[in-house]
């Protein structure tokens, strides 16, 4: 097996875990290396992470930041995760830290890979820490049921980032490939519900990956997945 399943019966209580697990880990490679870098997800789940994450007391000039996946949207479109992690998560300590998003002006993903993996060779990889999310279609990543782009992505030991095309969701993407984010050192799934729960459950089943791509993560020997997951969202009070 290669995932370790943490249950949380409130988001808040995996938040303040999940987050003193993380900076641990960024300062650990600051220290051995000299410097830490991050691949984060979007959405609503890992605001309330990217808020506590923020006010830890780490080396966080020393920290780079980047995405695993994004929407080929502006920076200033509502569903820019650039703008997300620039809101939430880059405030407060964290606000030291170096960003590496993963849009350019190019107006295809497909045509930008070459130079968007440019990008995050020079400024960012290896990785240390990437934290996933997933929906409750088994995607993770931008790694769409039936997506174009999927079998590259998932595939690929070349691509560092791929372009998809996701079937019904909106928006073309900019994805890690499997091959990088398989590369970090500290592999955690973030995920909050019992709908979540019951497709995880289903995947760590073997089956076909391209069905339910989080099997990607969940069905490898490279790093292990640690998932922390938790039956509801935070209180509004906390």
């Amino acid at each position: 097996m290669t995932w370790m399943l943490h249950r949380f019966e409130d988001d808040s209580a995996l938040v303040a875990e999940l987050a003193t697990a993380i900076a641990d880990d960024l300062q650990s490679a600051i220290d051995q290396h000299g410097r830490a870098a991050m691949a984060v997800s979007g959405g609503s789940t890992p605001v309330g992470l990217f808020r506590a994450l923020s006010v830890k007391d780490i080396a966080w000039s020393k920290v780079v930041v980047t995405l695993v996946d994004e929407r080929w949207v502006p920076e200033n479109h509502a569903d820019s995760n650039a703008a997300l992690v620039r809101r939430h998560l880059l405030q407060n300590k964290a606000a030291k830290a170096r960003f590496v998003g993963l849009k350019n002006d190019t107006s295809d993903p497909f045509l930008a890979v070459l130079d968007v993996e440019a990008r995050l060779n020079m400024k960012v990889l290896p990785l240390d820490v990437v934290v996933l999310g997933m929906g409750e279609d088994g995607h993770t990543a931008s790694f769409f049921p039936a997506g174009e782009g999927l079998d590259e992505a998932l595939n690929s030991v070349e691509r560092v980032c791929c372009g998809v095309r996701p079937p019904s969701a909106p928006h073309d993407r900019m994805t890690l490939s499997l091959q990088t984010l398989l590369g970090a050192r500290q592999l955690y799934l973030h995920i909050v519900g019992q709908k979540k729960l019951t497709v995880l459950e289903v995947a760590m089943a073997p089956g076909p990956v391209q069905g339910l791509p989080v099997r990607a993560v969940l069905h490898q020997s490279r790093v292990l997945l640690e998932i922390y997951y938790a039956e509801r969202a935070a209180s509004a009070e906390s």
